[in-house]
């Protein structure tokens, strides 16, 4: 960084302000995670100087050689990674992926249904402010009252009732498998195009740690940076008879110039995931998972549908403390070092912004080399923090807990004396 240290002081501090914020916390966002050095390096390549609208061999531009070759890498380490008959890489983000499914399925005013966003879906799956809940109608499914759970009767009767064009199965806070086979059943029966968005749990996919969506699935969406642990962008997987739309749907009908940088480092990481480590990465994040979950339930935090399958949890607040709200106690673990997100739980009665749950998750710090033990700790902290209720010298105390582990377990991009590791190890 001697570069930016040099040329631009106010640059080179932001910089170093995250990477002292990334080193000295831990990381429960279910959605982030630390990438490799390879990663960083294609990301930071001079691949970021190229414009290559189009597709490999047909570009509207010249010198695409190295370029093209980069793309088809990914394209053709995704259709082998997950099993799939093709693969665009071109989304710059799982929002737009699944938008490029709907240009590419639907017309405008078309039936898809989805999971409700305050019940753990997201917002491109429907919500009436995004494109998705503007351009088409929306029949949206639910998690049953008493179990918390997908129950795929009411789903059937929802897709027999509102007899949608696509159906999506996938979430973004839900801590149970899904079964792609029996939303594969219940699309074929009404005629609908099944959609799976894998964001979330696309590295356990990979790792053989959560079922996968092929080949119940007409399409695939996943991003790249989640559990999959690569660079920010997306991912597109579908049927061959579908290809030359969702190809047409990207460019041009959704994105211009492809970021052919963040295409490179896609390849990376999916050569990653296809390795035996990271399948014993992706079990771990599981594990890891089921062992914060334990430890939270042993004090007395409920969680939703009473504990979790994959990489994330979600934390009943009000089972301990009536009015602690998620936005609050966020606050307080973020003082300790310890970065989650508030968020709605089903049937929550509060608003978005002042909800009544936690949601947390392991990949990032399963990347730093966390296991069952730390994890037993970390449930430990996070339960002296809220029953405290923010107590200043407790979250002082916990904070210093937390420095020591974080200076003990680096992220792969944050070993010096390991540039070259890719796996998550002690340090």
């Amino acid at each position: 960084m001697t570069y930016l240290s040099e040329t631009d002081p106010e640059a080179y501090d932001i910089l170093q302000a995250e990477r002292t914020r990334q080193r000295s916390t831990l990381n429960l966002i279910a959605s982030e995670n630390h990438t490799t050095p390879g990663v960083h390096e294609a990301t930071g390549s001079v691949l970021s100087d190229k414009y290559a609208e189009g597709h490999p061999n047909d570009r509207w531009y010249r010198g695409c050689e190295a370029v093209d070759r980069a793309e088809q890498l990914a394209i053709d380490r995704a259709k082998s990674l997950f099993g799939a008959e093709h693969a665009n890489v071109q989304p710059h983000s799982g929002s737009t992926a699944n938008t490029a499914v709907y240009l590419a399925a639907l017309e405008p005013g078309d039936t898809l249904m989805s999971m409700d966003l305050a019940h753990g879906g997201h917002l491109s799956h429907g919500l009436e402010t995004n494109y998705s809940g503007i351009f088409y109608k929306v029949a949206s499914y639910t998690v049953s009252r008493s179990t918390e759970r997908i129950d795929m009767d009411a789903v059937r009767d929802l897709a027999l009732k509102a007899r949608p064009r696509l159906i999506i199965a996938g979430a973004s806070a839900y801590p149970r498998i899904i079964d792609f086979d029996a939303f594969g059943e219940i699309a074929r029966e009404v005629g609908a195009y099944l959609m799976s968005d894998i964001a979330h749990i696309a590295g356990l996919v990979a790792g053989g740690a959560h079922p996968s969506p092929l080949p119940a699935s007409d399409f695939v969406t996943t991003t790249t940076h989640k559990t999959l642990r690569g660079p920010r962008g997306a991912i597109i997987l579908c049927r061959r008879q579908y290809a030359r739309r969702i190809d047409a749907a990207v460019f041009p009908g959704l994105q211009g110039g492809p970021f052919m940088h963040e295409i490179l480092a896609k390849a990376i990481a999916l050569a990653d995931a296809a390795g035996p480590q990271f399948a014993q990465y992706a079990h771990q994040v599981v594990a890891n998972s089921r062992a914060l979950a334990e430890t939270l339930a042993e004090k007395g935090w409920r969680l939703v549908t009473g504990g979790t399958d994959n990489h994330l949890m979600l934390v009943d607040l009000r089972s301990r403390d009536e009015e602690l709200t998620g936005h609050v106690a966020s606050g307080w673990l973020d003082e300790a070092g310890i970065v989650c997100n508030k968020n709605k739980i089903p049937f929550d009665s509060r608003p978005p912004s002042q909800p009544s749950g936690l949601r947390l998750g392991t990949p990032a710090v399963t990347s730093r080399g966390l296991k069952e033990a730390q994890m037993r700790q970390l449930g430990e902290w996070i339960d002296q923090v809220l029953s405290s209720r923010g107590n200043a010298d407790v979250i002082a105390k916990v904070r210093g807990g937390v420095k020591e582990m974080c200076e003990e377990f680096l992220a792969p991009n944050q070993r010096a004396d390991r540039p070259d590791s890719a796996t998550p190890a002690r340090r």
